[in-house]
């Protein structure tokens, strides 16, 4: 999603350094500085595989640094602070908060959800596509981050009537629309729902600095103190190569319905002041 689009137009021969900095520069500056790294990572590998096949005679991908990833502790917050967001987002983004930490999805995923995909009866989650708005390509939507991260999760129970609450007042209509909109009616867009609302509100209640993306890591973090595997959280949070996946992605069905019991219940008592 973020290479082709941009780069992908060009002849592998035409591709120049100027091109790659560009390129890097622009994911780095869209504040995706570890999602650049990684992207460097690959496109470095298949350069290196061209210029070994003497498709290139040398390679663009000279950035020093540039394939570096560092990534800071992120802020775990308290199931307390998690709810006090919802609360401070407004009604309309109260879901959103809930869903990214204590189903662990990733805005673009949660772009990417429609009704179909949410069974609320069986309090369920089907992750298959994410979404995301790439600058001057539009909107672009297809499978998810890697085939791990094409999951079913166990929804908390404590979080079944928020999302269908959303789902009767705020999800685009028609049995195949959108889960959740932007603040503008349109797609949920990290760019606009970031510093328009998430952003004004963790500042008000003294958690600047918080991202959209530290709930999925608070999330994970309240799975693991459940007593949850390592697979049984990497099945979760659709965090594995392919081929762990599949090997346990079915094993873990009964354990990721433990996890959300478990979420759900501290939720519950949160709500309770217990």
């Amino acid at each position: 999603m973020h290479v082709l689009p941009v780069l992908g137009h060009l002849p592998i021969a035409e591709l120049t350094r100027p091109h790659v900095r560009a390129w890097y520069d622009a994911l780095v500056d869209s504040g995706q500085p570890i999602v650049a790294a990684q992207c460097y990572q690959m496109l470095r590998a298949m350069l290196a595989t061209a210029v070994e096949d003497e498709l290139l005679a040398e390679t663009p991908c000279t950035l020093r640094g540039a394939a570096e990833v560092f990534s800071p502790a992120r802020p775990v917050l308290s199931v307390e602070q998690v709810l006090a967001v919802a609360e401070q987002v407004g009604p309309a983004y109260r879901a959103v908060v809930l869903a990214g930490a204590f189903c662990c999805l990733r805005i673009g995923e949660l772009a990417a959800l429609r009704r179909p995909e949410l069974d609320l009866d069986a309090a369920t989650v089907r992750v298959v596509a994410s979404a995301g708005r790439v600058n001057g390509y539009g909107w672009l939507t297809g499978p998810p981050k890697s085939a791990a991260s094409r999951r079913t999760l166990t929804i908390p129970a404590a979080i079944v009537p928020d999302l269908r609450a959303h789902l009767d007042r705020y999800a685009e209509p028609g049995p195949d629309g959108l889960v959740f909109v932007g603040p503008r009616g349109g797609r949920l867009c990290a760019s606009t729902f970031g510093p328009r609302v998430f952003a004004p509100a963790v500042r008000q209640l003294g958690l600047a600095g918080m991202h959209f993306h530290d709930l999925r890591h608070t999330g994970n973090t309240l799975a693991a103190a459940t007593g949850a595997s390592m697979a049984d959280l990497m099945a979760r949070m659709g965090h594995a190569s392919a081929d762990a996946a599949l090997r346990y992605q079915h094993a873990t069905r009964a354990q990721d319905v433990a996890i959300a019991a478990a979420l759900s219940e501290l939720v519950c008592q949160s709500r309770n002041g217990g």
